[in-house]
């Protein structure tokens, strides 16, 4: 058997293969077949001793059955560890019941992955209230990485404008665009968010000045139906700013809204890697190796090298 391995949800298949060159592993993809019910059929390849599932969970539902199946089979196949590495984690934003009746998803996910894998990796997580992912997973390993590294390092390499202005769309954004302001070495601001609805928001600048005259990156961890960006972008815009553009790290929104992006005044959208996705440009791969360096550790190496 061998002792390391990653398996892929088709979706995340070549970015899957991607990472097991960087870190020289075997990589399989693991087939889903719908029956006319919808029911789904799930076959993995042979397991490794240490499997690493590589799902990112956009669109989540099938793929969290496929995921709990998929756990299945390389369990009863001799896996006696599976890390599931998931760049994009679903259902973390619902961590309260808000109105009488509501389930709190991320309790029940949490259970659900915790009970089928041995450890959790993902980047970025959409976390409110809930301080430490690892509350999230009673009972497992679990990582919340940041994508701020593998941005900054993009952002630097393709060279960015010294008298841009960072700014988040939130005060929740403060953490990770401080931090990808001091790797730029650039000034940052954080605006105000008021939302009315999961389509309805409205961004307003807390120092309108500090924008006006000079190039914006607007920086988010996600965007889903693009409310957010676009309410920025127009208030950036009016505030005088020269040039806007974006970089999240989990792209959720259709792909046909870039045009509204731009009729906005965004120049680009960069995303990472995350979720697949036409606005690629930031892979992830340094960030999730650097996860995955105590898998080949300990007891786990060298034997755990293919």
């Amino acid at each position: 058997m061998r002792k390391l391995a990653i398996q892929a949800l088709p979706a995340s298949l070549a970015d899957a293969r991607r990472l097991a060159s960087r870190l020289s592993l075997p990589v399989d993809e693991i087939a889903l077949h719908r029956f006319p019910d919808g029911e789904l059929r799930v076959t993995v390849a042979p397991a490794a001793c240490t499997t690493i599932i590589y799902a990112s969970l956009d669109q989540p539902n099938d793929k969290l059955i496929g995921l709990l199946f998929a756990a299945e089979a390389l369990r009863r196949d001799g896996a006696t560890r599976l890390v599931l590495l998931a760049p994009y984690l679903c259902y973390m934003r619902q961590d309260a019941a808000f109105h009488p009746g509501e389930a709190i998803s991320q309790r029940a996910v949490g259970r659900l992955l915790a009970a089928n894998v041995d450890r959790v990796i993902t980047v970025d997580a959409h976390l409110h209230r809930t301080v430490d992912i690892r509350a999230v997973f009673a009972g497992i390993e679990a990582d919340n990485l940041s994508a701020m590294p593998a941005i900054g390092a993009t952002l630097l390499k393709q060279g960015i404008d010294p008298a841009t202005v960072i700014v988040g769309p939130d005060a929740e954004s403060r953490r990770w665009v401080s931090d990808l302001a001091d790797r730029l070495g650039l000034a940052f601001t954080v605006a105000q968010k008021s939302r009315r609805g999961d389509r309805s928001v409205e961004v307003a600048l807390t120092e309108p000045a500090s924008v006006s005259g000079r190039p914006v990156l607007l920086a988010d961890d996600i965007v889903s139906s693009g409310g957010t960006l676009i309410s920025a972008a127009k208030a950036l815009r009016a505030a005088g700013a020269t040039a806007i553009d974006a970089v999240i790290t989990h792209a959720l929104f259709p792909p046909d809204m870039i045009a509204a992006f731009v009729e906005a005044g965004v120049r680009s959208v960069r995303s990472t890697c995350s979720v697949p996705h036409p606005t690629n440009a930031i892979p992830l791969d340094d960030v999730l190796a650097g996860a995955l360096v105590r898998e080949f550790s300990d007891s786990r190496s060298p034997e755990a090298i293919p």
